[in-house]
């Protein structure tokens, strides 16, 4: 943990839920505080700053998605999303929205804070390669994603893409050092090219490396996890 605390805002309608998470992340060397709902958050925020939120999908007033794109909005806060429903299409729909996890409700705490750790490690600044967003533009290696402009370059050349291409490195991108399962990446590139990714998603991984991987035999960005997925590794990891 670093010296400065970090500041985590739980909001959640279930007071006892915030009560329990309150005590628990605070063990644990967090500061916490609790909103039950979009008002509440917003009045908080107004007066504080976070370094984290842990948003339920289920809210009285503006549900968990609606907020999450007002945060993603304003601040690139990291975004715990939080649902006793469970269904794919939540978990898809908070990735979409900006969310950085989701977890369904019941879980234990120890896991949330695991993944509380994992985020904060995905988000701390680690060195000029790591990617930056700025106006909607992602930097990785020699690349500059423009995501408004919907265009790669490497330097001041363009990298042709297709649109599905793009969209598929847009995810990635927005996802840095996180494994994304074949099944997430299909439901998420969802309307793009669609009869292609049917067909594979393995397919448009080899079409996308082919375009920015100096090897891809030994690809940097786009890794393979055996068994798992793929993922994308801004700093270029060989």
């Amino acid at each position: 943990m670093p010296d400065t605390p970090i500041q985590i805002l739980v909001v959640d309608d279930d007071s006892a839920l915030r009560a329990l998470l309150g005590d628990y992340l605070a063990g644990e060397g967090f500061l916490v505080a609790g909103a039950e709902d979009g008002v509440a958050m917003d009045a908080w925020l107004a007066e504080h700053e976070t370094d984290l939120v842990i948003l339920d999908l289920m809210l009285p007033g503006e549900d968990g998605l609606t907020l999450a794109r007002r945060l993603r909005a304003r601040a690139d806060t990291p975004i715990i999303m939080l649902s006793a429903r469970g269904d794919d299409i939540d978990r898809i729909v908070g990735l979409e929205v900006g969310a950085d996890d989701y977890m369904p409700k019941p879980f234990n705490p120890r896991e949330l804070l695991a993944r509380i750790r994992a985020v904060l490690r995905r988000r701390a600044p680690s060195g000029p390669t790591e990617p930056r967003e700025e106006n909607g533009i992602i930097r990785f290696g020699p690349y500059r994603l423009d995501l408004g402009q919907r265009e790669l370059r490497r330097g001041d050349d363009a990298v042709v893409l297709t649109s599905g291409e793009l969209e598929l490195l847009r995810i990635l991108a927005e996802h840095p050092d996180r494994i994304l399962d074949r099944d997430l990446l299909l439901d998420l590139l969802k309307g793009y090219e669609r009869s292609p990714f049917d067909r594979s998603i393995d397919v448009q991984i080899a079409r996308l490396r082919a375009k920015i991987e100096p090897d891809t035999k030994r690809p940097r960005y786009i890794r393979t996890i055996w068994g798992k997925g793929y993922m994308f590794t801004p700093a270029g990891d060989a």
